[in-house]
C-alpha cells in the first residue's frame, strides 16, 4: 500500500485518471487530494470516486507543509496545481514531488506557462513537435530533473484545440504509468 497526495487547482481530469489507475493496480492504495480553488471540478470527480478531496486555503507555505507532514505521502503529485511549491516542502519531500508539463521542457516552461499559454506558444512558433514532460519539482518553475518525456509530431494544420487534444491524450496515457513506476519501482 502506498500513500499518494495529489494537489489540484482545476477540473481534476489527471487527478481522477491517476486515482482510478492506482486503485485498479492496488485497491489498498491511499489517495488524498488537496485543492486550493473552492469551485474546482476536481471536488465532484473525487466525490464520485470516493476519494477525500479537501479545500485548503494555502495562503502561507506552513499550512501546506503541515498538511503534507500530517499525511506523510510516498509521493506528491501536482495535477493541474497552479501555485508555486514552497521551498520548505521541496526540502522535506526531496524527489517525492512530481509535476506534469504540457510541453517538451525546457521549451515553454516557467512562471505563467501552463495550459493554453503553452499550446499557443507552440502554435505561434510553428513547432514540428510537442509533448509532455514529467519532472521532479524543485524551487524553480519547470526546472526540476526530468523523469519522462513523450513527443508527438505536429502538422501545419494544427489548431489550439487539436494540440490540446493530442497533449491531453499523452497525459492520460502516461501520467498514471509513470506515477505507478515511481511508487513501486517497477514497470507496469
Amino acid at each position: 500500500m502506498k500513500k499518494v497526495l495529489i494537489l489540484a487547482s482545476g477540473n481534476g481530469s489527471n487527478a481522477a485518471n491517476i486515482s482510478k489507475f492506482l486503485k485498479k493496480t492496488d485497491s489498498k492504495n491511499k489517495i488524498k487530494v488537496l485543492c486550493n480553488v473552492e469551485k474546482a471540478g476536481v471536488f465532484e470527480k473525487m466525490k464520485k470516486l470516493k476519494i477525500p478531496c479537501i479545500l485548503v486555503q494555502i495562503s502561507n507555505s506552513l499550512s501546506l507543509l503541515k498538511e503534507c507532514l500530517n499525511y506523510q505521502p510516498d509521493l506528491i503529485i501536482l495535477a493541474g496545481y497552479l501555485k508555486k511549491i514552497p521551498a520548505e516542502l521541496i526540502v522535506v519531500f526531496k524527489k517525492k514531488i512530481i509535476n506534469i508539463h504540457p510541453s517538451l521542457l525546457p521549451k515553454y516552461g516557467g512562471k505563467g506557462m501552463y495550459g493554453d499559454n503553452v499550446h499557443n506558444q507552440v502554435l505561434m512558433n510553428n513547432e514540428k513537435e510537442t509533448g509532455i514532460t514529467i519532472h521532479y519539482v524543485n524551487e524553480k518553475y519547470d526546472q526540476g530533473e526530468i523523469i519522462f518525456q513523450k513527443k508527438i509530431n505536429l502538422n501545419k494544420n494544427e489548431t489550439l484545440s487539436t494540440i490540446k487534444a493530442k497533449v491531453k491524450s499523452l497525459e492520460m496515457k502516461y501520467f498514471p504509468i509513470i506515477t505507478y513506476q515511481l511508487l513501486y519501482g517497477s514497470k507496469h
